[in-house]
């Protein structure tokens, strides 16, 4: 897959399904248990969960750029459901040239530390933290230099959720059989997982960050005191441009990211721009629903306003995949190897 220029349909149709089934009240009833089939089968039906999946494996053989445009989307709108796995796992498929299963996909391993193992034909050990584990069919898994198909009902699953209310479970895989198995392509290690998922992760920061921006921005030119809009004060308007540059680093980041992960290359220079993409957007994160929460003041707090959806969001999705402490260790450790001479070089892509 390659990136190149775009009409923007994909983005289009994301944003539409999306607008029209990710109302308010779905994301909350997600955070209750309540699977929002609707918005599922949509997502489906428009060919957005199997994007980066090749046509001849029963995917919609999109290019890298409109799955990021897809993920973007998902972050903006708070989307419940794991169209971010689903991408992701049925990316892990195809790499293998395996076809993907219909219905919700998750992956794993999703963290540091983590190994599964192949023995005697099935998959051992345990992923924890295995986003939306509980709602998918299937998980993708990536064990000692195979990729298997797994049915998740074949699964000891521990249920737990991460700030935003989502499901994060512990898969315990026991020996389960796969569905389907094949090699892993040369290269492919769980690093290099989670690195795609470091820069999945950014881009639905990146999105979730654009969305805020509009609605701090709308809420300070609506909100009145002292006789005019709060976002004619000077102070306010310092505030939201370093909103607004925050979630512009986070855009910019996130391309970056995106172009490694559509150049297919697991080296040290694509493991640079995803690090330096979770780095900034988690630092984003930060300062940018810190400012949003301020600029809304008590109102952004309450559970009514749809501000939470993706404040919690954010600080749920910096720490996943690894936080910025963790890339920026593995960031400085590839810098010290080349020394002093090399940095140079190694910022400029030399």
């Amino acid at each position: 897959l390659e990136m190149s220029a775009r009409d923007g349909i994909v983005a289009d149709t994301a944003h539409r399904i999306l607008s029209d089934l990710c109302a308010p009240k779905v994301v909350n009833d997600a955070e209750k248990g309540i699977w929002p089939a609707e918005l599922w089968r949509a997502l489906e039906e428009g060919g957005l969960t199997l994007a980066w999946l090749d046509d001849r494996l029963g995917g919609a053989g999109a290019e890298v750029a409109d799955g990021f445009d897809i993920l973007k989307a998902a972050g903006a709108h708070a989307a419940p459901v794991p169209l971010a796995e689903t991408l992701m796992a049925a990316w892990l498929l195809g790499q293998a040239g395996l076809e993907a299963p219909p219905g919700p996909m998750t992956l794993a391993p999703v963290g540091a530390g983590t190994a599964l193992e192949r023995v005697g034909g099935g998959v051992r050990g345990t992923a924890r933290g295995v986003p939306f584990a509980r709602n998918a069919e299937h998980i993708a898994v990536l064990a000692d230099g195979e990729v298997a198909l797994v049915a998740t009902g074949d699964c000891t699953i521990r249920h737990g959720v991460n700030l935003a209310g989502e499901a994060r479970d512990d898969v315990d895989f026991g020996g389960v059989a796969p569905v389907a198995r094949a090699p892993a392509p040369s290269g492919l290690d769980a690093d290099h997982l989670i690195g795609l998922g470091a820069a999945v992760r950014s881009a639905q920061i990146a999105g979730a960050m654009g969305r805020i921006l509009d609605q701090t921005v709308g809420y300070a030119m609506e909100r009145s005191q002292f006789g005019r809009p709060i976002g004619r004060f000077q102070a306010v308007q310092h505030r939201l441009a370093e909103l607004a540059g925050e979630s512009a680093a986070c855009e910019a980041v996130t391309d970056a990211a995106g172009e490694a992960v559509a150049a297919g290359r697991f080296d040290e220079a694509a493991t640079a721009d995803i690090a330096a993409a979770k780095i900034r957007t988690g630092e984003a994160a930060s300062a940018g629903a810190a400012i949003a929460h301020q600029i809304h003041g008590a109102m952004g707090f309450t559970y009514e306003h749809t501000l939470h959806h993706r404040t919690r969001r954010l600080w749920s999705w910096r720490d996943e995949f690894g936080n910025e402490g963790e890339w920026s260790l593995r960031l400085g450790r590839l810098v010290a190897a080349r020394g002093g001479d090399g940095l140079w070089p190694f910022i400029a892509g030399g």
